[in-house]
């Protein structure tokens, strides 16, 4: 199988034709390709809901990374998160400090978010070659406060909060700082490395949730992937526009150096908003201090179509996420 998350076919043939439906019934939300949290009712009024998220690699700010992905995605379904496990997984090869390190990112990260670690479970592994790392998010939400992707309908704004790629970049710099530092300024990368602190956007999905039908934080595949997942969930087509698309230009120059794509690459911080009031919510935002603007609407039917100037195409199946690509391909170089 190709590199990165499963395609939408072999989820329907492998994956969710193999799931017992019958046990299904004490959870809210259905196990799908789109879908990255669960949410059960343990008492009158209130859900219990999770989020995980895994990260490969070298580099020590790895947690970072998981942390935000989750508890963005947690929110995402109308959850305040309180606290994160994390299941750590070492190549043989790795040393002491890295684990501290790593460690020390995470922790940092939950104290400016004010949730706790939970739980920590770390383990050397001669099976992997990278540091591997899952981290799930755990919350709760008001009885009537979930909000599920299926929720979209027709005739609604589709509203962009963040930037376009911004994590695929951000992780490329983080493996490559050596690097990409013979390329660019040194001016330059830590203006890039300064932006993530946008990968977090708690305050917008909370000011988002008093105007979102369904959110949906731009995952593996980047905004175009994220953007089949959300009409396929929904069951409605779409317009979009990817010049109304928010991108800095540090994803670009770096996307570029490497040869990616950022409109197919993993974007942690990135919301899809569906509205019924896509002007008034991006107002909100923007007063807020967030990046956004109403990039197209859903449509009734299955037609999902991306312009980008007079260009005008059919939104293709997701493919594979760029920042696998980078590393498969950096992978296979190195040996």
């Amino acid at each position: 199988m190709k590199p990165g998350k499963l395609s939408q076919t072999v989820w329907n043939r492998s994956v969710q034709k193999q799931l017992n439906r019958d046990q299904e019934h004490a959870f809210l939300l259905h196990p799908s390709k789109a879908e990255m949290c669960t949410a059960m009712r343990p008492g009158p009024g209130r859900l219990s809901l999770t989020a995980s998220a895994s990260v490969f690699g070298q580099a020590p700010s790895l947690g970072v990374y998981a942390v935000a992905s989750a508890v963005n995605d947690l929110a995402a379904r109308g959850a305040q998160p309180m606290g994160i496990t994390a299941q750590i997984t070492l190549p043989a090869e790795a040393e002491e400090p890295f684990l501290k390190e790593l460690l020390r990112q995470m922790e940092g990260l939950c104290r400016r978010l004010d949730i706790s670690i939970a739980g920590i479970q770390a383990e050397v592994s001669p099976a992997v070659t990278q540091a591997m790392l899952q981290v799930t998010a755990l919350g709760q939400a008001k009885g009537d406060g979930l909000l599920r992707l299926a929720d979209a309908a027709p005739g609604q704004d589709i509203v962009l909060c963040g930037y376009i790629g911004l994590e695929g970049m951000l992780r490329i710099l983080d493996e490559c700082r050596g690097e990409l530092g013979r390329r660019f300024a040194p001016g330059f990368l830590r203006q890039a490395k300064a932006l993530e602190d946008r990968l977090i956007q708690l305050e917008a999905i909370r000011i988002a949730s008093g105007f979102a039908t369904a959110m949906q934080q731009v995952g593996s595949g980047g905004i175009l992937g994220t953007l089949w997942e959300v009409a396929e969930a929904a069951h409605v087509g779409l317009a979009a526009d990817l010049k109304k698309m928010s991108i800095r230009q540090e994803t670009v120059e770096i996307c570029e150096y490497y040869h990616l794509n950022p409109y197919q690459m993993t974007s942690a911080g990135c919301i899809l908003m569906i509205t019924e009031h896509g002007e008034r919510l991006v107002q909100a935002l923007n007063r807020g201090g967030a990046r956004a603007g109403v990039l197209g609407a859903t449509t009734a039917g299955n037609a999902r179509v991306v312009t980008s100037g007079e260009e005008r195409r059919f939104l293709d199946r997701p493919a594979p996420d760029e920042l696998m690509r980078w590393w498969t391909k950096r992978l296979s170089e190195t040996g």
